[in-house]
Formats: C-alpha cells, structure tokens, sequence
C-alpha cells in the first residue's frame, strides 16, 4: 500500500476478547465468580477445523493483539493479522485506528441450511460502540476519506447500526445494543468502503457478507486464486483486502 493512497483513512477493528463457554446452560445454587469459574474450568472454543484439543496457549494466540472485553465464542480472525508493530506503521501513515465491540454468538458460524436464503435466522448479538467513533466515521465519510473495516464483526457492528437494524441506547458517550443484521447479496454499505477479511467456510453467513460487498462472480474469481494458489483459508488463514 503505498502512503498517498491510504493516508488519513479510517481502520475500524472488533477489540472483543474469546470468552470460554460452550453451549450449555448452567446454574449455580449460590453467589459465584462467573468470569473466574470460566477461566479456571472453560477451554477456548477452537473452530471444529482445528482438529487438536485447546492448550493454555490458545488463551493469547486466539486472540487479536488488541483485544480487551470478554464475552465473545471467537475470535475476529481478520485482526489475527496484525501485531503491535505492524499498527504502529499503519498509524505513521496518518490512518485513523478505531475500536468497537461485538460479542459473537454462536449464530454468527451457524451454516444457512434454510432452503430460502431470506429465511435464515440469525441471533441478536450485543455491541458497544463509543460516540466518538460515529462522529469519526461521519466526518470521514463527509470529507471523502475512506472507512475500511477489520473484518466481519467490525462490518456487522457498524452496519447495524448505521442501516438501523439495531437496537441501542447512547449513555455515557457510549452506545450499546444488539444486532441480527444478516448482510446479503443486495444489501446498501452504509458504513464500509473497504473490507479486510479471511477466506470463509461454504454457506456461511460471513461469506455472503464479503459476497455482497464484493461482488458474487469477484468473490468466485478470488476464492478461485486462493485455491490455485495455496492460500490458508478459515481462522488461522491468509487475509484479503476488497476494495
């Protein structure tokens, strides 16, 4: 990338951290430290294609260098990419560097199985967002300046709020909520000019968002280079930035 290109630009990344729960559902007959009891007994949730068990490793690799609030099953794979290093050159190159929050569920990885592609579910998610990250956006999209969003949950978070398919209030320069927003073919970017991401399972509902920001048969041609090419593909994967 070279700097006139990308100088002043705005980089939005999901700073949430893996939380360790799976899917079940438990009651404590008194008081307890949830977060603590996680930590002590949890593993981290490894996707299913990681074919080994997880280590206390895993606690700091499956994790983006800025990560900082639990509450998420995954990691936004997108931001595995970056070090504190490689922030530090982007930042040199007067491009903004913003965080939202978005605690992913497990509808965020559940395969569309639905005949219909329109009638497939997906479940509420809650985010934080500061105002001052909404005014940056706004500013920077008024000014002509681009906004390239790390990955899908950064896109997801942004584009449930900005196209209203969220629920939220604003207190404290915060604003908090959720969102289903399920991004398809035909759906209008409010918020993302350019989009970093990894290469994503078949029938996933992060492919159809990078299908529908870049372009079905480009996202074909793509995913096609990818294969020819030796790319790594899901969680640990290679990145590609749509433009």
């Amino acid at each position: 990338m070279s700097r006139e290109r990308y100088t002043g630009e705005l980089i939005i990344a999901d700073r949430f951290s893996v939380q360790m729960i799976k899917g079940k559902t438990v009651t404590f007959k008194e008081n307890a430290d949830l977060q603590s009891l996680i930590w002590e007994h949890g593993q981290m949730p490894l996707p299913p294609y990681i074919r080994r068990e997880p280590d206390e490793d895993d606690k700091h690799r499956y994790q983006t260098v800025y990560a900082e609030k639990e509450g998420s099953i995954a990691a936004p794979t997108a931001g595995l990419h970056f070090t504190p290093e490689l922030l530090d050159v982007i930042r040199k190159r007067s491009v903004h560097i913003q965080m939202v929050t978005l605690h992913v569920g497990t509808g965020t990885f559940r395969p569309v199985k639905t005949e219909l592609v329109e009638d497939h579910y997906m479940d509420r998610e809650s985010f934080e967002i500061a105002s001052t990250v909404i005014a940056e956006i706004e500013k920077a999209k008024q000014s002509g300046r681009r906004v390239i969003t790390v990955g899908t949950t950064s896109t997801r978070t942004l584009e449930g709020y900005f196209s209203g398919k969220s629920s939220c209030r604003s207190e404290n320069g915060k604003i908090t909520g959720s969102t289903d927003i399920f991004i398809r073919e035909g759906y209008r970017f409010r918020a993302a000019d350019v989009l970093i991401t990894n290469f994503h399972l078949p029938q996933s509902t992060p492919l159809m968002l990078t299908a529908a920001f870049a372009g079905r048969q480009n996202l074909l041609n793509a995913y096609k280079e990818a294969v020819s090419g030796g790319y790594r593909f899901f969680s640990y994967g290679d990145a590609m930035l749509v433009l």
